[in-house]
């Protein structure tokens, strides 16, 4: 049974929308665990499958340096018919030359096979280690052994999450149901990130379903940008990474015409709040991070200015060991900004921390620095506004603090 779970209703006017985690019409999904990790108590394989041909869209890593499953995927998307997406964690398929893509294309292969689909209806994802090879070995017979329990129910969406993860402490979904045109539509997604996140996008996977009839073009055009307004807007350590993949599938089983019009507007918001929730569990489950810093960057002269402040600032080793110490250091929030490339006037801004106004005009005010410090160490959450004298435009943008712990999760990721 297709169990609908963690439910909450929201209001929008003229819809019903509620906050819903459930397997979309006409999907089925496995997670197993095949040998690729070390660790035998951890799942490190994930197959998704549409029934009917889907609408894929895809938004990719823009490193230069680019795995094995995403140029596959690059290469197939947009597209009109996928039927299957097959994921892989504990190694990334990166840096592995032509033997790296003739892996990827036979793991597509083998997916589609599994469920009746032709192997271009197939896409391929990978996380973990680069520079190592697939054991193909284990791969295939998981792969097969994931097709095999296929289901469409909450614990196969819990497996499916957790197979695509690596050094996260949880799995990441999130889901929303809306009402258009008397239909009601599911939209559920997982992700899996915990560090090397930097923007554009960072060392992430992302899969997005719905049972809305959405036609290739508005998928893609889309889906690109809720990317740019959620993905890439976190960062745990400004690492870009070789694997960066969201894509999303829409296989219609909700059924009717193609959305149009006002319908489209509201599966954009509420694919956008589904994306955004994502977003921010990915440096909420920053590697080693004991805060999770929400930083809002407002009255910019453009969306791409306030972007790229709040990148400068979310990226600085000293703004984050600042917080991870509940040191309130407003100096190295500003100074950072004042860095970042963009024309503006030091005199026209105001910093304020979890609350407190620390800095107005350019100018630094009295506050009570044991205050201030105990708002960042008593909670998980700490709250940057930067605001600019200089236009209208604004982003929230979310990042984690630096610890020791961070410097020792990944000194010993590989060895």
């Amino acid at each position: 049974m297709n169990r609908a779970w963690r439910t909450r209703t929201r209001n929008t006017p003229g819809k019903s929308q509620s906050m819903t985690i459930a397997v979309p019409q006409g999907f089925r999904l496995s997670g197993v665990y095949c040998g690729v990790k070390r660790n035998t108590s951890k799942l490190d394989l994930s197959l998704i499958v549409s029934d009917g041909p889907a609408v894929a869209a895809g938004v990719y890593t823009q490193n230069r340096v680019f795995a094995a499953p995403v140029a596959l995927d690059r290469s197939r998307t947009p597209a009109a018919d996928i039927r299957a997406v097959v994921v892989n964690s504990g190694n990334a398929n990166a840096c592995t030359g032509e033997r790296g893509l003739r892996d990827a294309q036979e793991m597509a292969r083998v997916a589609a096979s599994a469920c009746g689909a032709s192997e271009k209806q197939s896409l391929v994802m990978s996380t973990g280690i680069i520079g190592a090879f697939l054991p193909m070995d284990k791969i295939i017979p998981g792969i097969q052994a994931a097709a095999a329990t296929l289901a469409r129910n909450e614990d196969a969406l819990l497996a499916a999450a957790r197979g695509m993860l690596t050094t996260d402490t949880r799995h990441k979904l999130s889901g929303r149901q809306i009402t258009l045109s008397g239909r009601k539509i599911q939209i559920t997604g997982m992700a899996k990130g915990a560090a090397m996140i930097g923007p554009n996008m960072a060392t992430m996977l992302g899969v997005i379903l719905t049972d809305a009839p959405l036609d290739t073009a508005t998928a893609q055009e889309m889906l690109r940008e809720v990317v740019d307004h959620s993905f890439n807007c976190i960062s745990v350590d400004g690492h870009m990474s070789t694997n960066d993949t969201v894509l999303l599938l829409a296989n219609g089983a909700a059924g009717g015409n193609v959305l149009d019009g006002t319908d489209v507007q509201t599966f954009r918001h509420a694919l956008q709040e589904t994306c955004s929730e994502l977003a921010r569990s990915i440096p909420a489950d920053g590697e080693g991070a004991t805060h999770l810093i929400t930083l809002d960057v407002t009255g910019c002269a453009t969306m791409d200015a306030a972007r790229q402040i709040a990148r400068t600032v979310a990226d600085s080793p000293l703004v984050k060991t600042a917080v991870a110490g509940a040191d309130p250091n407003w100096g190295r929030i500003v100074s950072a900004a004042g860095y970042a490339g963009i024309e503006f006037d030091p005199a026209g801004v105001d910093l304020r921390m979890n609350g407190f106004l620390l800095y107005q005009r350019g100018a630094p005010l009295e506050f009570d620095a044991a205050q201030v410090s105990a708002s960042i160490r008593d909670q998980h959450d700490t709250h940057v506004v930067l605001h600019f004298s200089e236009g209208n435009a604004q982003v929230r943008f979310w990042t984690t603090d630096l610890t020791a712990e961070y410097v020792r999760l990944n000194a010993d990721y590989h060895t």
